[in-house]
Parts: structure tokens; C-alpha cells; sequence
């Protein structure tokens, strides 16, 4: 993408006004997305974007600049702006850079560039006819499709010369149910860090059916009581709680400046001994996995909370700096237009012992919540707010009717240390998360999990 002897040019221009680090981020990310809506193609957009950031570290100063302009006269401009804000003697000279060769953790089949429009458009459209099928009542259904190749060349002052080929496929698939006087919508968007395999071996029938069957499910269930009770939090996308509730607080991000509840508390008790929380972007072919970070170091299995005990936080080079603690390659970025920061890949709650069966089965009177919705989390307290898609109230060890309208309100940290059993189901589901350094894939799993007291909020009696 860029020659070494380019990249060390740039790396010394950036270093010329006294930075002690300096870096080169390089990316060409190409892109497609299909929407299908009323059986028919409503849009098709594939584009290219191209480009290159240089950041600079003076201490705890941190400068960055961006570029599209890959000449060496346009990336030495951009090195040079960056280190124009850097005031001091030139005291650092960047290493030889060394190429790093790493081994892919992730198989890719089919480069998705290589498959014809036809066939994408073709399991669009097998999808759109099992959702629109499903029931009489589903009056509208839509596809969307995306996949993406993204090339970056990672290099510092250091020394280190990386490049990556990152490649993602998702389906976001959407139903809408009507009985004439109400509208509900059920949704499911299966992603992985692969090819067009993906979509040859993914279960239509199941993801399809499932997105048009939630919205028919609570197309008829009645409005959902409001109080205090058990919750019951079923597998796979159910983490998004923990995911925003917990785990943006386990980031550097906000842990360096102290703007989290979870900052200088590694060694303490912060939730139950069933509860073990990893963040771990090496799972094969996983929607939020990664083969390096957007600073070029190895993904790994991070494990935040250990029967309980908060043992790290995910850390990028320049909160590490701040902390005085390692990079746990967990920096990641949108592209090259972002500033890096510590971000989350794959995050989940261990597995315990219980089964679902069992979970169930101890709940005399609760709230069952099979899919979560969106929301919202303040990340500085943890206190959420989330809606949850599909939801049954359960009564007397049995799940009964379903219930809509539902919505959890509490604080994250304080819902961990109220979890009460741990399944032995645990699975993941792909979503995108937003934060400063961009919109980025995580997955977020979890097993059934039992949380002892949540506030629910509904719209029964309104």
C-alpha cells in the first residue's frame, strides 16, 4: 500500500518537533450494501474509501491528522501538520521498521468482491419471501446486505510493519406485522468475519422466520406491567445490556480519565462468583473479531471479571500511557479519519451450570425477555434505559403470555452484582456499536441469565 522507505520518512517528519511516538495508519476499505424492499432492489450503493492517519505522542499529548492523499509529498504534509502542535527538541529517531507477517485466525472462503450482484440479490430475495410469507399479518418486510473488505497497513516509531485483510458480511433482515389499527416490528441481523460463505450456509428459514415471527408474537400480546421482579434474560443479543452498561465501562477510554464506576477497582468484588465477563476478538470468524487491532497488536482473549473479581480493562497505547498499564489489543478505530481508543470486539458473559429449563422453572413471578431492543446508557454512572423486542411475563415456573411495551431501567454495575443464575447456552449476536472513535462490529453474547430485581417499565394502565 505505502513503501517502507516512505513510511519511515513520514514517521521521522512526524517526530521532528520533539513527539516521542509516531504513527501511520493506512486503510483501503471497500464497501457494499443492497437494500430489498417490496420484493424489488430500493438501493445498491458500493464504493471505495481510501485513506491515512498520522497520530504523535509528546507524553500524555496526543495529536492526529488524516489524509487521501497517498503521495509521499501529501503524507509528509499531513506528518508535518500533526507535528506542527508538538513543541520541544527532537529526541526520538523511529526504529527500522521490521515486517510482521501474522497468521490469519479467521478463514476466508469467498472475497466477497469476486461474487456477482446476482447471487446476493438472489438470498435477499429467498429471505424477503420467508419473512413476507410468514403470517397474513406481516404486511411489509425488507433486506438489507452488506458486505466489506477492509486493507490496512499499520506501522510505528517502534518499528513495527503490519498489514491486515479484514472482511465482513452481514444481513439485517426486518418484518412488520399490522392488524389494520397497530404496527409492530420484529428484526434479526446475523454478521460474521467472513466471506460470501456466510450467506451460502446461513439458515434463512430460521433468521427470516424468527424476525417476522416476533413481530406477529407481539402483534398480539397485551401491554406489559410496570414494577420491580425477576428478570430473565435470554441468550445471544441479551448482552447488549452488559455490553453498554459494564463493558464501555471496562474500556480505557473512560477508566484513564476516571469518568467510569469501574476505575481503580481491579482486585475488587464487583459481581457475583458465577459471573465471568471476557472480551475476546480471537473467536474464529466472529462478527467482531479481529487478527490485530487498529494499532497493530495481536487480538487476545481479555477476561475483565473472574468469578466475580474485576481483574483488567480493555487498553489502547495512549490510555495505557495514562494508566501506566500494557495495550491489550483492544484499540480500534471506524478508519482512517478516526482517532484509535480502546473498544470492545467480542464481549460475553461466561456460561455457568444452570439450564434454561432450570432458570425458568425457579422464577415464580417474573419477566421473561427474549430479545432486547435498542437504548440508551449513561457511561459515566451505567445507569440504562433499554427496550426489549419480544418479552412474556412468566408465572409460577412456566412462561405465559406475551407482553409488550416493555422496557428495563436500572444501572449496570449494580444489575451485575444482582445476577442470580448463569445458563449453560451461551451464544452471540452481531450489532454496531458507536463511541468516539466510531461506528465499529461487536458482537455481544451471553447464556440465559437471571437477574434478581430489575425496574420494569410499562405501558399497562397508561
Amino acid at each position: 500500500m505505502i513503501s517502507k522507505s516512505v513510511i519511515e520518512d513520514v514517521l521521522a517528519a512526524a517526530l521532528s518537533t520533539g513527539g516521542d511516538f509516531a504513527e501511520v495508519f493506512a486503510e483501503d476499505h471497500y464497501k457494499n450494501s443492497i437494500v430489498l424492499q417490496k420484493g424489488k432492489i430500493d438501493k445498491s450503493i458500493s464504493g471505495r474509501d481510501a485513506g491515512v492517519g498520522i497520530r504523535v505522542f509528546n507524553g500524555l499529548q496526543s495529536v492526529y491528522a488524516y489524509t487521501t492523499d497517498f503521495s509521499k509529498e501529501g503524507l509528509l504534509k499531513a506528518a508535518k501538520n500533526a507535528a506542527h502542535a508538538i513543541k520541544g527538541d527532537v529526541r526520538h529517531i523511529p526504529t527500522a521498521l521490521q515486517q510482521e507477517i501474522i497468521t490469519p485466525l479467521h478463514n476466508i472462503i469467498h472475497m466477497p468482491r469476486t461474487i456477482e450482484s446476482a447471487r446476493k440479490v438472489d438470498v435477499m430475495k429467498k429471505a424477503y419471501e420467508i419473512a413476507k410469507n410468514y403470517h397474513a399479518s406481516i404486511k411489509q418486510a425488507s433486506v438489507t446486505y452488506v458486505d466489506s473488505e477492509q486493507n490496512v497497513l499499520i506501522a510505528n516509531s517502534e518499528g513495527k510493519f503490519v498489514e491486515d485483510k479484514r472482511v465482513r458480511s452481514r444481513m439485517a433482515i426486518q418484518a412488520i406485522a399490522s392488524d389494520g389499527k397497530q404496527m409492530q416490528p420484529g428484526f434479526y441481523g446475523p454478521g460474521a468475519y467472513k466471506g460470501f460463505e456466510f450467506f451460502e450456509n446461513l439458515d434463512l428459514e430460521h433468521y427470516a422466520g424468527e424476525a417476522a415471527r416476533i413481530a406477529v408474537t407481539m402483534l398480539n400480546a397485551e401491554e406489559c406491567p410496570s414494577g420491580k421482579f425477576p428478570v430473565i434474560i435470554d441468550n445471544e443479543f441479551g448482552g447488549v445490556i452488559f455490553h453498554e452498561a459494564c463493558g464501555h465501562g471496562l474500556e480505557a477510554t473512560a477508566v484513564a480519565k476516571g469518568n467510569s464506576v469501574f476505575a481503580n477497582r481491579i482486585g475488587e468484588k464487583v459481581a457475583p462468583d458465577i459471573v465471568t465477563y471476557i472480551d475476546d476478538g480471537t473467536l474464529a470468524n466472529e462478527w467482531g473479531s479481529l487478527n490485530i487491532d487498529d494499532e497493530g497488536e495481536k487480538s487476545r482473549k481479555n477476561v475483565l471479571i473472574e468469578n466475580g473479581i474485576l481483574k483488567g480493562y480493555l487498553i489502547d497505547k495512549f490510555n495505557g500511557r495514562r494508566m501506566g498499564m500494557d495495550a491489550t489489543g483492544s484499540s480500534r478505530r471506524e478508519s482512517y479519519r478516526y482517532n484509535p481508543t480502546s473498544r470492545m470486539t467480542n464481549t460475553y458473559i461466561a456460561p455457568g451450570k444452570s439450564t434454561p429449563e432450570e432458570i425458568i422453572a425457579s422464577t415464580e413471578h417474573g419477566l421473561y425477555a427474549k430479545y432486547m431492543g435498542g437504548g440508551s446508557v449513561n457511561t459515566s454512572t451505567g445507569d440504562y434505559n433499554f427496550a426489549i423486542m419480544e418479552a412474556y411475563m412468566v408465572e409460577n415456573g412456566e412462561i405465559g403470555k406475551p407482553v409488550k411495551g416493555a422496557t428495563l431501567i436500572g444501572n449496570g454495575p449494580k444489575t451485575l452484582q444482582l445476577v442470580d443464575m448463569v445458563g449453560n447456552n451461551l451464544a452471540h449476536g452481531a450489532g454496531m456499536c458507536g463511541s468516539v472513535s466510531g461506528s465499529l462490529p461487536v458482537n455481544v453474547g451471553q447464556p440465559m441469565i437471571r437477574v434478581s430485581e430489575i425496574t420494569v417499565g410499562g405501558t399497562k394502565g397508561e
